[in-house]
């Protein structure tokens, strides 16, 4: 009979399912065999079990904040059967006009995993050698939070600002948080906005001297004449940026006047790039990051489907789940 693995699958949304399957033949040349330990739950899991990710078609196996260990591997890099690694998700092309400027985190052909084609919640999975990182330093759990925390990071050097500007991140999720964190680390003077005063209960755990819940308020009204250097439009500051992280499905519209009498600039943030990998792989091991106030909840590949449809809409206390994969 042939070796099975477990997996979950969202076979539509609203519908996940525990089951098995072939596991994966022996990596072709340049790929690698990896076992899967710690799967990352993300906001965009949730909106694929939702029905609500503009770029997906069911079924999916979900899962692309990865850690793990190499079961084999079929390329000439620095890395070993055994190795603990975490997982960089964006397979691209590496010959389009993105990936020729140094940019595969955009790739014109990208394909994520979990999104474009099946991801890690699964016991096995096979990953081009390329986008293995060593996790060398990190536990498994620490080393399935970088993915996220790259995507906070990216926008932070993607804004092209130096220590002191004031930044003001809007959402107190996830990304939004990591977002803050890594601003702080780049020593900018940062305030938070969220409707959920538990996640701004973590932030001012976690303040260097940032700004939220009621204090938020009163600074925004204190600031009506001094607007922040990197926010959204309404508040940013002649000569300052808007970095947009989130995706929606819609357009978007905004005041030519405004955005032109400010000279300011409009800067769209995607995925993540190796560099910034790296950047979160040393700031955590450095204790820049409170990852143990980070990852909130935790669940089993057999006990994911269930857990995931709670926490799509009970969110309170959550900011990050992970799925201990090696548990069952």
């Amino acid at each position: 009979m042939d070796p099975t693995i477990k997996v979950v699958r969202c076979s539509e949304p609203g519908r996940l399912v525990f089951e098995e399957q072939q596991a994966p033949d022996a990596p072709p040349e340049g790929w690698a065999l990896v076992n899967v330990a710690f799967v990352g739950i993300c906001e965009t899991d949730y909106h694929i079990f939702e029905g609500r990710h503009p770029y997906l078609a069911y079924p999916r196996i979900m899962g692309h904040e990865v850690s793990g260990t190499i079961a084999a591997i079929n390329a000439p890099v620095d890395l070993s059967v055994g190795e603990q690694i975490l997982v960089n998700p964006y397979l691209a092309c590496g010959h389009c006009a993105a990936c020729r400027q140094g940019k595969p985190n955009c790739c014109m052909s990208i394909e994520v995993l979990g999104v474009h084609r099946d991801g890690a919640m699964s016991e096995q999975i096979l990953v081009p050698a390329q986008n293995l990182i060593p996790a060398a330093g990190l536990s498994l759990v620490e080393a399935a939070t970088v993915e996220f925390l790259a995507i906070g990071a990216h926008p932070v050097r993607r804004c092209m600002a130096g220590p002191g500007i004031r930044t003001f991140v809007i959402g107190a999720g996830p990304i939004g948080l990591g977002t803050a964190l890594f601003a702080r680390i780049a020593q900018q003077n940062v305030t938070v906005m969220d409707v959920d005063t538990e996640r701004l209960t973590f932030d001012h755990r976690n303040d260097s001297g940032a700004n939220c819940g009621s204090r938020f308020r009163r600074r925004l009204r204190r600031n009506g004449k001094q607007p922040f250097d990197a926010v959204c439009l309404a508040y940013v500051a002649h000569g300052g940026v808007m970095v947009m992280v989130s995706v929606v499905p819609d357009d978007i519209t905004f005041s030519d006047p405004e955005f032109h009498k400010r000279e300011m600039m409009l800067i769209g943030s995607r995925n993540a790039t190796r560099s910034d990998f790296q950047h979160v792989i040393a700031s955590i091991r450095a204790g820049k990051i409170p990852i143990d106030q980070l990852v909130t909840h935790r669940t089993t590949l057999r006990d994911n489907p269930r857990d995931i449809a709670i926490w799509a809409q009970q969110k309170s206390g959550l900011i990050k789940a992970v799925i201990d994969v090696g548990s069952g």
